[in-house]
C-alpha cells in the first residue's frame, strides 16, 4: 500500500474518532452492559441464595440445596473463557463495538428464558439441566462482554484519564446489583413468601428484556474507538490474537489473572454468602439482608470511579495493594460484625467490605488491560478476566459455604479469603507500573 493511501487511511481514521463521545456518554454506554449482565447475575446469585434450592432441588435439604444452587452459580464462571475467547477473538479482528451488540442480546434472553423455566415439580431433572444450561451461555456473554466495555471507554478517552474511563464499566457491576436487589426488595414486600417462591421471583428474570432494549439504545451513540480504528488503517489487525497471547503475553496473562482473584472472592463473601449467612445461619429477616446489600452497593458505585481516578493520580499499584490489605483485615472483622446480629453492625460489615472491594475494583479495568498491546487488547484481557474468574468468584460461594458446613466455623472462610489475596497481591506487586505509559 503506498504512503499516499495510507496516509488517507490514517486521516479517515481520525475524522471517525473526532466525534468523540462526551463523559456522559461514555460512561453509560460502557457501563450498562456490564450493569445489566450484572443484574442479570444478582437477580440468579440471590435466587440461588433463597429460592432455587426450593423450585430447583427440592429433594435436599436447605443448606445443600444452597451448595447445589451455587455449583450452578459457579456454572457462569467456567463457560466464561469461552467467550473470553470466541469473542475476544471477534472484538480484536471485528472491532469492540460489535461484540458489544452482541453479548448484550444473548444476556438479555437467556436471563429472561431463565423466568420462564417449569419447576423441578413439573420437569423433574429436566429443570435443573436447563437451569444449568442457560447459565453456561449466560456466562459466555459475560465473558465477552467485559473487556469489550473497558476498552469503549478506555480507548476513547483521553490517556490521562485511562483508570477513570476504564472504571466506568467497573461501575456497572454495583449498578446492576443495586438494581437487581432493590427490584427483588420490592418484589418480596409486596406479596406473601408463598407467592415470591411460586411465581413472584420470576419477574426480575423477566425485567432483563427491558433493559436490554435500554442497553441497545445507549450503545448506538458510540462508535468504534480510536485505537482499533488505527489499526484498522494501518492493516495492522491481527488475525489470530489467542495464538499471540498465549505465545508471547504468558507473564501479562497470569499478572492480570492473578490480579482478579481476591477481589473477586471478597465480593463473593460480601454480596453473595451473606444473604445465606443472614438469613440460614442468624436465621434474621431477609429484607436486612437485602437492605444491607444495597447500602454496600451504592457506596461500590460512587467509590469505583474515584479509586479509578486515583490510580490516574497514584499509580494502579499503590492503590490496588492498600484495597487488598484491607480486605485480609475485613476479612475476620466481617464476621464479628455479622454475628453481633444487630442491623447497624451487618449494614457496616458489608458496605466497608464493598468500599475496600472498591479500592482494587477501581483500578483494576485499566491495570488488567494495561497489560496488553492494542493487537491483542481485547482477546488478552478477556482470557485474564474470566480464566481468574473461574478460581476467583466462579467456585467461591462454593468454596466458602462447604467450607462453613465442614468446620462450622468462619474462620475457615476468613483464612481462605486471605489466602486469595494473596495471590492477588503477588501479581500487583510482580508487575510494573502502568498508569503514566502510552497504551
Amino acid at each position: 500500500m503506498s504512503t499516499s493511501t495510507t496516509d488517507t487511511s490514517l486521516d479517515s481514521a481520525a475524522s471517525r474518532s473526532e466525534a468523540a463521545p462526551n463523559t456522559g456518554k461514555l460512561a453509560a454506554a460502557s457501563s450498562i452492559g456490564t450493569a445489566l449482565e450484572w443484574y442479570d447475575f444478582t437477580v440468579y446469585n440471590i435466587m440461588a441464595a433463597l429460592i432455587f434450592n426450593h423450585v430447583f432441588f427440592p429433594s435436599f435439604d436447605p443448606l445443600v440445596g444452597t451448595i447445589l444452587a451455587f455449583s450452578t452459580y459457579a456454572v457462569g464462571y467456567v463457560s466464561r473463557p469461552i467467550g473470553g475467547m470466541v469473542f475476544g477473538h471477534l472484538g480484536d479482528v471485528l472491532g469492540r463495538r460489535f461484540v458489544l451488540v452482541t453479548t448484550l442480546l444473548i444476556m438479555g434472553a437467556t436471563t429472561a428464558l431463565m423466568g420462564m423455566l417449569p419447576g423441578y415439580a413439573s420437569w423433574g431433572i429436566w429443570s435443573p439441566l436447563m437451569l444449568v444450561t442457560l447459565r453456561f451461555i449466560q456466562g459466555i456473554a459475560l465473558g465477552g462482554e467485559w473487556a469489550g466495555a473497558v476498552l469503549l471507554a478506555m480507548e476513547h478517552g483521553k490517556p490521562q484519564q485511562r483508570g477513570r474511563n476504564a472504571s466506568f464499566a467497573q461501575v456497572g457491576p454495583s449498578c446492576g446489583t443495586l438494581v437487581g436487589t432493590g427490584f427483588i426488595t420490592v418484589v418480596t414486600l409486596a406479596m406473601s413468601a408463598e407467592d415470591f417462591q411460586q411465581w413472584g421471583w420470576r419477574i426480575p428474570f423477566l425485567l432483563s428484556l427491558a433493559l436490554v432494549a435500554f442497553g441497545l439504545w445507549l450503545r448506538r451513540g458510540v462508535g468504534e474507538t480510536p485505537a482499533f480504528l488505527q489499526l484498522a488503517a494501518n492493516r495492522d489487525v491481527t488475525h489470530a490474537p489467542l495464538r499471540e497471547v498465549f505465545s508471547h503475553y504468558k507473564r501479562p496473562l497470569l499478572i492480570a489473572g492473578g490480579s482478579r482473584i481476591g477481589s473477586d472472592v471478597l465480593y463473593a463473601l460480601v454480596v453473595v454468602f451473606t444473604l445465606t449467612y443472614v438469613t440460614t445461619v442468624l436465621n434474621l429477616p431477609r429484607p436486612l439482608a437485602l437492605a444491607a446489600t444495597m447500602l454496600g452497593a451504592v457506596g461500590n458505585a460512587i467509590t469505583v470511579p474515584l479509586f479509578g481516578a486515583l490510580s490516574d493520580r497514584l499509580g494502579r499499584r499503590p492503590v490496588y495493594i492498600g484495597g487488598a490489605l484491607a480486605a485480609i483485615v475485613w476479612a475476620f472483622v466481617f464476621f464479628v460484625l455479622l454475628d453481633s446480629t444487630q442491623p447497624v453492625l451487618i449494614c457496616l460489615a458489608v458496605v466497608v467490605g464493598l468500599l475496600i472491594h472498591a479500592a482494587m475494583y477501581g483500578p483494576q479495568a485499566a491495570f488488567v488491560t494495561e497489560q496488553f498491546p492494542t493487537r491483542v487488547r481485547y482477546a488478552g484481557s478477556s482470557l485474564a478476566y474470566t480464566l481468574a474468574g473461574i478460581v476467583g468468584g466462579g467456585f467461591a460461594p462454593l468454596i466458602i459455604t462447604s467450607l462453613f458446613k465442614s468446620y462450622d466455623s468462619t474462620l475457615a472462610i476468613s483464612a481462605y479469603v486471605t489466602l486469595t489475596l494473596l495471590i492477588t497481591l503477588w501479581a500487583v506487586l510482580a508487575a510494573k507500573e502502568t498508569a503514566h505509559k502510552p497504551l
